[in-house]
């Protein structure tokens, strides 16, 4: 049995015969160290696997035994472990006086021989350096364990710190995806403001040549008897309404006109416009029956301009079709997730309506360009290039969107989406369209425009209308008429002039005459500075007589 101590630090005795064992073990416990003596070599075996510091072993207890088990345990050891063993010899350790030593020193490996007779001293003292040899290999141990407690505890901290590297990763690629959304959406912006600029700067000018060109043409057609004299006026009317569509659509791209949003029901629109669509498309292609959805809610939009939107719609899928191709108009209500592009709309309730054509198709590369303003994959004077940029400008300044569904070959489908109205359509009354044209109560009009050749021509269609007329060319000067003029009864005046516009006019004009009616005639204003004015208090340049008597009839109305 043990005599006390740790089992690391036990010696083991193995000497199975004469009084050499229980000698060794009262030789160590009188020095201190623990020891067991094991009565077989089978023993020893077993007890090495619970723990020793040394073995002490005669040699002849080793002479004649198998060896293999014992051995196998050596081999075995942990690297930091080298047991020690100490054999007790007749013969001493050299090869030449012990041919057993060689063996021994192979198998054993760490082993020390002591030859017999010995002093007490000498083999406490083999044991002790044996024990301290031993300590230095559990200092090792305990420093390897050490080493692999660190190695565990940083390959954790690797782990955690690749876990937070990879999710950062996952997170920076997030982020990039999303800025490069912004960046396509800012690059949409840009084009918008550079079109919307454009726009702002040539349609005031533009639409003021139109209404000098139009008001003289309706002059001359009521003069001209000449039926070839009378067509070429019609040609001259026509184009100059065609160029007033070129500069609304420009307008509608850029967000820059004017909208009256109201609920509108697109089943009704889209079945109203059959005979319009069929007579626009013509008959090369077949115009299916619309796909119009039960329960459709109503949409927030301007009735007219979702019009326009349709038809510009239909006539690009049929410009995308050989003959007998098959054009379907659709409605569905659909709500809507995060977007995947620019043009998309934000998350929510929307109503759609798609056209669907069986024509070409659109590669990558022209649907990545469809919203341009002026691309178009027409023949030249086949189309603007703003069919597409006037849906996509509408749909996002009414706080929809449009999205694209296309495969090379096999058609293509444009969806708009637009806001669900919060309230049903209203029922539209019919409404009056004679308009006044002569006052016997020979009204007075002020007539106000930095332009000398619209405001000659605003003053003659009034003229004929049978109003008194007094001209002004600035915002100053319209004042001082106001002011010396009890007489004028409403004012006709450019919303945009240098200096004092027509919004500050109308605010001095107010502040004098506050009964007094205004309309403005305007080429070009931004929906902001027309916010609150009624359209009854609107007429777009370019104006023809009829639409100036109704609105200014209207404004007389309301006053």
């Amino acid at each position: 049995m043990i005599e006390g101590g740790d089992l690391s630090n036990r010696a083991l005795v193995l000497a199975p015969t004469g009084r050499d064992a229980g000698l060794a073990a009262a030789i160590l416990k009188e020095a201190g160290v623990p020891a067991l003596v094991c009565e077989t070599l089978d023993i020893l075996r077993a007890r090495l696997d619970e723990g020793a510091g040394l073995a002490v072993v005669v040699e002849e207890a080793l002479r004649d035994c198998d060896l293999t088990g014992l051995a196998a345990w050596i081999e075995a050891q942990p690297s930091w472990s080298d047991f020690p063993f100490i054999v007790l010899t007749q013969r001493g350790g050299s090869v030449e006086r012990n041919p057993m030593a060689r063996r021994l020193s192979v198998t054993l490996g760490n082993v020390s021989f002591l030859e017999r007779p010995f002093h007490p001293t000498t083999l406490v003292s083999a044991v002790r350096t044996a024990l301290r040899g031993r300590k230095r290999q559990y200092e090792a141990r305990e420093r390897i364990e050490e080493i692999r407690r660190a190695e565990i505890t940083l390959e954790r901290r690797v782990t955690e710190r690749t876990a937070e590297l990879e999710a950062a990763n996952r997170q920076l690629a997030s982020q990039i995806g999303e800025r490069e959304k912004v960046e396509s959406a800012l690059r949409q912006a840009q084009r918008l403001e550079a079109v919307g600029q454009l726009t702002s700067g040539v349609a005031h000018d533009f639409n003021n040549l139109l209404t000098v060109i139009l008001g003289n043409v309706e002059q001359l057609r009521k003069k001209a008897d000449d039926p070839a004299l009378q067509r070429r006026l019609e040609m001259m009317s026509e184009a100059s309404h065609r160029g007033a569509r070129l500069t609304a659509q420009m307008l509608a791209f850029s967000r820059q006109q004017k909208l009256e949003p109201r609920p509108v029901d697109l089943n009704s629109t889209v079945k109203s416009m059959q005979d319009l669509l069929q007579s626009t498309i013509g008959g090369s292609v077949q115009i299916a029956p619309p796909r119009l959805a039960d329960d459709l809610w109503p949409a927030m939009i301007d009735p007219t301009q979702i019009e326009l939107v349709i038809l510009n719609l239909a006539i690009n899928a049929r410009d995308a079709m050989e003959v007998g191709g098959s054009l379907t108009i659709s409605t569905a209500n659909v709500v809507l997730r995060e977007p995947d592009t620019p043009e998309a709309p934000p998350p929510g309730e929307y109503v759609m309506v798609s056209v669907s054509d069986t024509g070409s198709g659109m590669t990558e590369e022209v649907r990545a360009r469809a919203f341009e303003p002026f691309f178009t994959t027409k023949e030249v004077g086949k189309g603007s290039g703003l069919g597409l940029s006037q849906v996509f400008g509408l749909a996002k300044q009414s706080g929809g969107g449009v999205a694209i569904e296309t495969e090379s070959g096999r058609g293509t489908t444009i969806q708009v989406f637009l806001p669900k109205a919060s309230s049903a359509p209203a029922e539209q009354g019919a409404e009056t369209e004679t308009a006044p044209s002569a006052h016997e109560d020979h009204l007075v009009v002020l007539v106000v425009d930095d332009d000398d050749a619209v405001r000659e021509v605003t003053a003659g269609l009034l003229t004929d209308l049978g109003y008194d007329v007094v001209e002004a060319g600035s915002g100053g000067a319209a004042l001082e008429l106001i002011e010396r003029n009890e007489d004028i009864s409403a004012v006709v005046l450019d919303f945009a002039m240098p200096g004092m516009n027509g919004a500050d006019l109308a605010r001095e004009v107010r502040a004098r005459r506050p009964r007094v009616p205004i309309l403005f005639a305007t080429g070009y204003a931004d929906a902001e500075a027309l916010t609150g004015v009624g359209d009854h208090q609107i007429v777009h340049k370019p104006f023809v007589q009829a639409e100036l008597a109704h609105k200014l009839s209207r404004s007389f109305a309301a006053a």
